[in-house]
């Protein structure tokens, strides 16, 4: 909520939006130095083999080819997805077995792409099949292939648990579903992608390329190519588009900077759609298992609760995703006992990792799944049981039993607001007159109530720094990596608030290691909490330091030196000021820190979607979706609505459209568009977004992340509403994406 005479909490225009518009911002295959190579890697089109042999002689006699590399030649080492995972070792390019269609057999650098592609073909590899792992459900079983024959867990990568009593036994009502959070893809509109360029500084290389978390990077690279760290620069100018799949070094990256070394000229990759589909890292893949008691007063007694995760071929962060779902598992409820446990197994699949809300948005699909199925059975409203069993807004700060330390929360609030703008009790009457005059065209309402974490794992620092230059203008620098969210603008914002100079008079400066010593990126929603408030102490810190140069300059108290047009001035006489110019001319007026809140915060909210769905065909169209999502004090609430609008629409995407299939030998049967089913903004409406406030005592701004939290509630509510639609016919549960085919299948199971 804004304050008088504050520009927070109003929304302001982003800065950053001319110069995507115009082109003027530029992608790292916008640029293409003099002399620069292309890089193609030769990929595995069998799941699971041991690789006989590898013949690069026709590749190398081709026009234009100027190395190829395989597993035996490019001398790189094979490197763990994850530290607590080393037995997983991935090649950068695999040498003696592969493990997933898509796997790197060999890379060819060539004078030209078109010649990459045709030398690529010429790569001759002899493969001796092995059975394959494509359904993490058969991933345990006895006789089941190993593809790790070196892990004592067999195909288990990491296992989890928490609680042994799940306050079961003396429930008067037991409600039970298991559902399946299918594998997802990122399908960022501009794929991965690297640009190599050796030699500075200082003999070494500069990494041009679309991550998320550049900063961090740097010492991983030096390190694995046998650099020193400051021979090593490392940048990401525009980014389009992450979503979690755009962080961390992948063997791609390695395998062109290596060739780039050895080459010494720029080498270029650039992948391709169907590339991307297999080879960057998908998301979701868990099959999640409740039973939830209940007393006679429809009161959670406890809760039990088994995760399956997929880990995909290379176990990596995808596989440690399950402890935050454990983390929160018990969601915005009161629940006394909790019997968590979560199974992360390999299978011959592209690997796992984080996708936009990484483990959070399991937990609430399956607590908001379970809590619908118990309503059902209880003959409870869904809101309702919601609200009897919500932690209450004076028990915050609220220690779970799973480990999250909550910050603050109204979670009956946020539900109160999205009932209200969405006409709830409309809506049920409409539903049940379509269902007495026999309408094929059903009315289904869905609900979710949902909290998450934001800036998990540790993520809660970051580094900022303030400089005011001798124009008179300020330089920020973050250790976040903006692409896409409006951080040119929020910070922008904060300078403004702090310091009174223009917003277009302060410039941002990110993603580059000779720019920025330290980092940890932009993902876990976590940017505005810690880089924004470092940006806000940083900028109060500057300030204190100008009041006293102005104070020697105009012959007053510090005390009584204030903000104003273009500088400073005397409290009261504005005439007596000095400019920032000026006051930057006559010494160095600048700020650093590493701000740390010290935890994590917890965002919240509460979604109603509204479905139609056709019993005759089982077409279902999402007709209306309404989010309040809590995410702390806003800053700009165009900010906040952008992210809310684009987060419901993925949510959407999972419920109804987006699905990854491998068939029974685990070749993808999903690698292009074509196949993959995203929706466009014609699928779907325009969405009712808006905000309660509840700040976060964490940190300076109040602010909470938001990034993901429209992703986490919308998912939940919508897949809630299509059974919702259809529970009075008999079904119970349809698994998503709720397709039209299982909705009919669902009906006609109902019907025999």
């Amino acid at each position: 909520m804004a304050n008088s005479g504050s520009i927070l909490g109003n929304s302001v225009v982003r800065r950053e939006d001319p110069g995507l518009l115009t082109g003027a911002e530029r992608y790292y295959d916008d640029l293409t130095p003099e002399g620069t190579a292309y890089i193609t890697f030769v990929r595995s089109p069998v799941a699971h083999a041991v690789i006989e042999s590898v013949d690069v002689s026709e590749a190398q006699a081709m026009e234009g080819v100027l190395a190829v590399h395989t597993g035996e030649s490019i001398g790189l080492p094979a490197t763990p997805g994850f530290p607590m995972l080393p037995v997983f070792e991935r090649p950068q390019i695999a040498h003696d077995r592969v493990r997933f269609v898509g796997d790197i057999v060999a890379a060819v650098v060539t004078e030209t792409r078109e010649q990459g592609t045709d030398a690529a073909e010429m790569v001759l590899v002899d493969y001796d099949p092995l059975p394959a792992v494509a359904d993490p459900r058969k991933a345990l079983d006895e006789g089941a292939e190993v593809i790790w024959p070196q892990n004592e867990g067999g195909n288990l990568a990491f296992h989890t648990e928490l609680g042994d009593d799940d306050g079961l036994a003396g429930a008067a009502h037991v409600a039970e579903v298991t559902m399946e959070s299918q594998r997802l893809a990122a399908v960022p509109m501009e794929p991965n992608g690297i640009l190599v360029e050796p030699g500075l500084p200082g003999g070494g290389m500069t990494v041009t390329l679309p991550s998320q978390s550049p900063i961090g990077l740097k010492e991983g690279f030096a390190g694995l190519l046998g650099l020193d760290g400051d021979k090593v620069r490392i940048l990401a100018p525009a980014v389009g588009g992450g979503f979690g799949a755009k962080t961390g070094i992948y063997p791609e990256y390695l395998v062109a900077a290596k060739a780039a070394l050895d080459l010494g000229r720029p080498v270029k990759w650039t992948e391709s759609r169907s590339e991307d589909m297999v080879s960057l890292v998908h998301g979701r893949g868990h099959t999640l298992t409740a039973r939830m008691g209940f007393d006679g007063d429809g009161l959670i007694t406890g809760l039990n609760l088994h995760v399956l995760a997929d880990s995909g071929a290379y176990p990596a962060i995808g596989s440690f995703l399950t402890v935050l779902t454990q983390t929160m598992s018990q969601g915005v409820y009161r629940i006394p006992k909790i019997k968590f446990t979560g199974d992360s197994v390999v299978t011959n699949t592209t690997q796992i990792a984080a996708y936009r809300g990484a483990g959070r948005p399991e937990a609430t699909q399956i607590l908001e799944r379970v809590l619908d199925v118990a309503a059902d059975d209880l003959g409870i409203d869904p809101a309702e049981i919601r609200r009897r069993n919500f932690i209450a807004s004076d028990q915050f700060p609220y220690a779970t039993i799973t480990g999250a330390q909550y910050d603050s929360g109204e979670y009956n609030k946020a539900l109160d607001a999205a009932l209200a703008a969405s006409g709830y009790d409309e809506l049920r009457a409409e539903q049940a007159a379509r269902r007495q005059s026999g309408s094929t065209k059903l009315l289904g309402i869905g609900l979710s109530s949902y909290v998450e974490i934001t800036a998990p794992l540790g993520l809660h620092s970051e580094y900022g720094r303030v400089d005011v230059v001798s124009d008179g203008t300020v330089e920020v620098r973050v250790g976040t990596s903006a692409h896409g969210q409006g951080h040119e603008t929020a910070f922008s914002m904060i300078v403004h608030e702090l310091l009174g100079v223009p917003m277009e008079n302060v410039k941002l400066i990110q993603s580059d290691t000779d720019e920025i010593p330290r980092g940890q990126g932009t993902m876990g929603s976590r940017s505005l909490q810690t880089a924004g408030s470092a940006v806000y102490r940083a900028s109060e810190e500057v300030l204190a330091q100008a009041k006293e140069l102005a104070a020697q300059q105009l012959e007053a108290s510090a005390d009584d030196i204030v903000v104003g047009d273009g500088g400073l001035h005397v409290a009261g006489v504005p005439t007596q000021s000095v400019s920032w110019a000026e006051l930057a001319a006559g010494a160095e007026i600048s700020y650093e820190l590493d701000f740390d809140q010290g935890g994590s915060s917890f965002p919240f909210g509460a979604h109603v979607a509204v479905v139609e769905v056709d019993t005759e065909t089982g077409g279902v169209e999402l007709v209306r979706h309404v989010a309040v999502d809590d995410c702390g004090t806003v800053l700009n609430p165009l900010l906040v609505a952008g992210q809310q609008h684009g987060g419901v629409a993925q949510g959407a995407a999972q419920a109804l459209f987006e699905w990854v299939q491998y068939d029974d030998d685990a070749n993808p049967r999903t690698a292009n568009l074509t196949d993959y089913l995203m929706p466009s903004a014609a699928e779907l409406p325009s969405f009712e977004v808006s905000n309660t406030e509840t700040a976060s005592p964490l940190n300076p701004l109040g602010a909470k992340g938001i990034g993901e939290s429209g992703t986490i509630g919308s998912t939940p509510a919508i897949h809630n509403a299509v059974v919702d639609a259809v529970s009075h016919l008999g079904v119970v549960h349809i698994d998503m994406p709720t397709t039209p085919e299982r909705i009919w299948r669902a009906l006609a199971a109902t019907s025999t």
